[in-house]
């Protein structure tokens, strides 16, 4: 009787894990299917191999493209350049979190909460406060509380949460009251300092607070200890984020350009045209704070995972995405010519030594302006310069690794810059032509795009052994 009490039990224990477990090992953990959400406004880049470098004439003896073999993987870019829009909502959102900063700090100064009206409907959340633990773990709030944050002039609110709720008073008319009045003429240039006569925000107080972990220096390290890697490989960078207007002024010293000095990163009739006077430290920025801003969207929706970080993209992974699929391209078009088959121009630059019309466009143009490249994406040649991740080294294709090469971290301040502008001839707009550019510089004609890595492992073949395409 006890052996056929034993034999029941193991055999209910066999058949009790689930339908077609068959008590093997071989299938492993079964999860869900994985499906590949493609981010709004990018493109899917299959990655693959191609020849990187001038396969064309040098025309200015350059001799820093060489014809190199080269290997990606695949990932998702942006469509466009990023626009004065998108990155006006970057601006916006520092300079929402520091009024509300500063308020909070103020009304804790003045001992005031909600109850007291005024400034104290901005205190800081009290801790026990249950729209803390809405849709965001312990985890979660520590994470963003120690590693994106607004620079002030103290960190001692950090971890602090602040009232989102309510509502920023800018009307000075509608101000609560004294305190209140107190931190927003902080915060804004006086009238009679403004050379236009009004009450202006000072841009100077733009700054973005980020934190990053240096992982290959702690790959080369070999540090295990959890402690000693955050107190020496995590990095924290405070970046002042408004873009150098000004730029219009100072790169053309002989030209009428006070009007787009005035207008043309806060009016409305460029809110599609790429944002340009931003340096390589603040597009960086811009790519943590839009990893920030994306995966919390995602936590809000309980989704189960978050994106990989958005970033500015490789050099190699420029080039790749600029030649839109064509092996050994002058051009994202092809070429060699300049126009399509009608005579009208394929991209925005200077043609026949400075007729700057001739393309449509006196400087930049809409990002969706032209006929995109086989990946979609516009603009990869021309309108304005692009940003690349790469350190500038004259050597590199020869030095850096031929599979999803990378740069390392250098002191030198060079970076590359990519496709060229609406004020460069033709030879800047070829897919291997190489610039560069201090990473603290800005420039009327140099933008940016931002890829983030695609974790769908197809790639782009052109060998038929491989039995494989890309879509």
């Amino acid at each position: 009787m006890k052996k056929f009490i034993t034999l029941t039990a193991v055999i209910s224990l066999l058949f009790s894990c689930g339908s077609g477990d068959r008590g093997e090992v071989l299938n492993g953990v079964q999860g869900k299917r994985w499906v590949t959400e493609k981010p709004q406004g990018m493109a899917f880049v299959p990655g693959g191999s191609f020849t990187m470098g001038k396969t064309h004439e040098d025309l200015l003896g350059a001799e820093d493209a060489p014809p190199t073999l080269k290997t990606v993987g695949s990932f998702y870019m942006d469509e466009t350049e990023v626009t004065n829009n998108q990155y006006r909502k970057f601006v916006e959102f520092v300079k929402d979190s520091i009024v509300r900063t500063k308020l909070a700090i103020m009304a804790d100064e003045m001992g005031m909460d909600a109850a007291a009206g005024g400034i104290g409907a901005f205190a800081f959340l009290p801790e026990e406060d249950p729209s803390l633990n809405q849709n965001q773990s312990a985890y979660d709030r520590y994470m963003y509380d120690n590693y994106y944050s607004m620079a002030m002039d103290t960190d001692e609110y950090a971890g602090r949460r602040l009232n989102k709720r309510a509502r920023i008073i800018t009307n000075p008319q509608r101000y609560p009251d004294e305190y209140y009045v107190e931190v927003m003429d902080s915060l804004y240039i006086k009238a009679d300092n403004n050379t236009k006569g009004l009450t202006t925000f000072d841009v100077a107080k733009l700054n973005f607070k980020y934190s990053w972990f240096d992982k290959e220096a702690n790959v080369r390290d070999n540090v295990t200890s959890p402690r000693d890697r955050k107190a020496k490989y995590l990095k924290t960078e405070i970046v002042n984020v408004y873009p150098d207007t000004t730029r219009w002024a100072k790169d053309f010293s002989y030209s009428y350009n006070e009007p787009m000095l005035n207008e043309y990163f806060w009016h409305e009739a460029y809110g599609e045209y790429p944002v340009v006077g931003v340096n390589w430290n603040q597009a960086k920025a811009f790519t943590a704070w839009r990893t920030l801003y994306k995966n919390t969207y995602l936590k809000s929706r309980r989704a189960n995972h978050t994106l990989n970080e958005y970033r500015l993209p490789t050099e190699e992974e420029w080039e790749y995405a600029a030649r839109g699929g064509i092996q050994n391209a002058m051009y994202p078009w092809g070429g060699p010519y300049m126009t399509d088959e009608k005579a009208c121009f394929l991209a925005n630059f200077k043609p026949d030594r400075g007729n700057f019309a001739d393309d449509g466009a006196l400087y930049t143009a809409e990002a969706r302006s032209y006929k995109p490249n086989g990946y979609n994406l516009y603009n990869m040649a021309g309108n304005v310069a692009e940003w690349t991740a790469t350190t500038y080294d004259q050597a590199s294709y020869v030095m850096n690794a031929s599979l999803k090469p990378k740069s390392k971290e250098s002191l030198n301040p060079l970076k590359v810059v990519r496709g060229g502008s609406w004020r460069d001839p033709a030879y800047f707009l070829q897919v291997a032509t190489r610039d560069k550019e201090n990473a603290d510089s800005a420039k009327s004609f140099i933008g940016f795009r931002v890829v983030v890595a695609a974790p769908d492992p197809l790639l782009q073949s052109t060998s038929p052994r491989s039995g494989r395409s890309g879509r």
